[in-house]
């Protein structure tokens, strides 16, 4: 008898980890909270911005963040097929060899840049297409020109082991065409006998019995009070960072006086749950121009280019990566009329990918329907508010570099002339925003404290796993959808190797 894998969450992971375990043969049950990727905005690159806050996003909000200027933080992620890879910019960054080491070192062994490497040689020439053959529309090539004029070296292949320098991003797209996984990996297999896939229902939590994983409890999303359970011989979670740690919380998987406080039967005691939660930060330097930039094109991505950068001499690795939109991204920020402009302009979001502030994800409630408590620790560690302000600066003299001021007409709207380059701290505590990478909540480790071993096995439950982005320890120097394809593509390889 073949068997059997329930895989909760179709994003970037769960929808690998589905292919990987359907052409093996087990019996695989897929379930996605959100429903199919109907929405037009999905496929239409210039159109993402329209998914925020739409039904195909969690719309999840950070608890007030101390450090942030007391902000709740949206955090946007995918609850449709496609995960958040439906709802992001496409940006496929391998990111430091010395991330990964990093993880091996720290305990993560076998997830070495060696072990890593092959594997995402192998996702860019197997099934999902990565490209940079599309042209850059004029503004975009004007931002890599003024970085030049910055003395930023332009690297034409960020990937190819050396990330620093001004680069045309590297994308998921065909044919001016969002490509992720869902549609790479599980589509052509959808109508597969051995795949039963179930959308718009939620999981409340894995069924335990005997320190065995035997199943999950399922909550439809349109009945919430109606209940079932499907039972398998491995129960995977690939629901995110922020979904796969609140399913152990609500299993009884966590730290032993939180669960209690709560009434929820501890199964295990596992401190580490929810905790180490961090976050890529983005700030905005916002500019408006007198030639007119043009409205978002057809098929075009609304952000093209990005940028590795140190912010001190002494760093062994970029720290910041800005990423540069053909459009102004006011977000909670109004452009003022008479001294904003007619509406064109540019945006050079600065970016913070080190961060070292934790915070964790802790429950409000035993149900589905309870918030997520989320706290992102936002800028609590000063040497993050030290790095993303330096890459504020740096965003403001490119935008002042000719290729931009002079070409274009680009004046400084936001943080504006008013804000001195010694009070960009200040204008980085009231604007930062999230870089859509949360991280690090099932951390993964030798460990006893680890959520799950290096095979992605969450210890003291047999017959569970966690393959998504929270098993990470730190998170990677960059985009974090290409290191979660290759946790995707590792953690089937584990599930199929210790099934023999």
């Amino acid at each position: 008898m073949a068997r059997s894998a329930i895989v909760v969450g179709a994003g970037t992971s769960g929808s690998i980890v589905t292919r990987r375990l359907v052409d093996a043969g087990y019996d695989v049950t897929l379930i996605e909270a959100g429903g199919y990727d109907t929405n037009p905005a999905i496929h239409e690159p210039s159109r993402a911005g329209e998914l925020w806050h739409a039904a195909e996003d969690w719309d999840y909000y950070t608890v007030p963040q101390e450090h942030a200027a007391g902000r709740r933080l949206h955090l946007p992620r995918g609850k449709v097929t496609g995960g958040s890879h439906a709802l992001n910019a496409m940006i496929w960054v391998r990111c430091a060899a010395a991330d990964f080491d990093g993880w091996e070192s720290a305990g993560a062994t076998g997830w070495g840049w060696s072990e890593v490497l092959p594997v995402y040689e192998a996702i860019e020439n197997d099934l999902l297409p990565v490209t940079d053959d599309y042209p850059l529309v004029p503004i975009q090539q004007s931002i890599i020109d003024a970085a030049g004029e910055e003395g930023l070296a332009h690297n034409p292949d960020y990937n190819g082991g050396t990330l620093d320098g001004v680069s045309q991003e590297q994308v998921t797209m065909r044919g001016g065409r969002r490509v992720n996984t869902w549609m790479a990996y599980v589509r052509p297999v959808e109508d597969a006998s051995n795949l039963r896939i179930v959308t718009d229902a939620e999981v409340h939590s894995v069924i335990v019995e005997d320190g065995v994983a035997v199943g999950v409890r399922l909550t439809s999303v349109a009945e919430p009070v109606e209940a079932s359970e499907l039972r398998a011989d491995e129960v995977i979670l690939a629901a995110g960072a922020l979904g796969s740690p609140a399913i152990l919380l609500r299993s009884g998987i966590g730290p032993r006086e939180d669960l209690e406080a709560l009434g929820i039967d501890v199964v295990r005691d596992a401190p580490a749950v929810g905790a180490n939660l961090h976050d890529h930060l983005l700030s905005p330097v916002i500019f408006t121009t007198a030639r007119p930039v043009g409205a978002p094109e057809p098929g075009v991505s609304v952000t093209q280019t990005h940028l590795f950068w140190r912010s001190r001499d002494d760093l062994a690795e970029p720290d910041t990566q800005p990423i540069h939109f053909s459009v102004p991204m006011w977000g909670e920020l109004e452009p003022r009329p008479g001294v904003h402009g007619p509406g064109d302009g540019f945006s050079l979001m600065a970016g913070l990918v080190t961060p070292h502030s934790r915070g964790a994800l802790r429950l409000s409630g035993p149900a589905v329907e309870d918030p997520l408590l989320i706290d992102l620790a936002a800028l609590e560690d000063d040497r993050d508010v030290a790095a993303l302000a330096a890459s504020v600066r740096q965003a403001r003299r490119i935008g002042a570099r000719p290729a931009l001021a002079a070409e274009w007409g680009a004046t400084e709207a936001y943080p504006g002339p008013d804000v001195p380059d010694a009070e960009v701290e200040d204008w980085v505590r009231r604007t930062a925003v999230t870089y859509h990478h949360q991280v690090g909540t099932c951390r993964m480790g030798s460990d006893p404290d680890a959520v799950v071993d290096p095979r992605l096995r969450v210890n003291g439950i047999a017959g569970l796993r966690v393959i998504d982005a929270s098993v990470m320890p730190t998170i990677t120097t960059g985009n974090t959808n290409a290191p979660a394809a290759v946790i995707g593509e590792r953690g089937a390889l584990f599930v199929l190797e210790d099934a023999g």
